[in-house]
């Protein structure tokens, strides 16, 4: 699958339910470009911006989308990796904060 597709499929599955690509396409490529190589590399899109372990149920919680993207984006207007926003966020009706890391300090990796 090639980014442009991969592109394409998730934005014609998350918009519907209130998700949207960040307007920096150049950003959103890379991202998916990192999840396509995650996939390549473990077999599931893990988080680019998180650090996975390869073990895919240690890893659930970061498979994109992840299971904090949802409060991030209500939150925030933003999942942590800036790749999903809200309508409102992409239009600049709300503030660009940083979102903080929601995932547990237990299910981290260290380095």
């Amino acid at each position: 699958m090639t980014v442009e597709e991969l592109y394409s499929r998730l934005k014609a599955l998350q918009e519907p339910k209130g998700f949207y690509f960040n307007k920096d396409k150049d950003m959103v490529f890379r991202l998916l470009e990192a999840l396509l190589i995650n996939k390549e590399r473990y077999g599931y899109m893990a988080c680019p911006c998180r650090l996975a372990s390869g073990d895919r149920e240690r890893d659930a919680d970061i498979i994109c989308p992840c299971v904090y993207r949802e409060p991030d984006v209500k939150e925030y207007g933003s999942c942590y990796c800036g790749l999903y926003v809200s309508k409102e966020w992409n239009e600049g009706k709300i503030p660009h904060v940083y979102v903080p890391e929601r995932r547990p300090l237990d299910r981290r990796l260290s380095l």
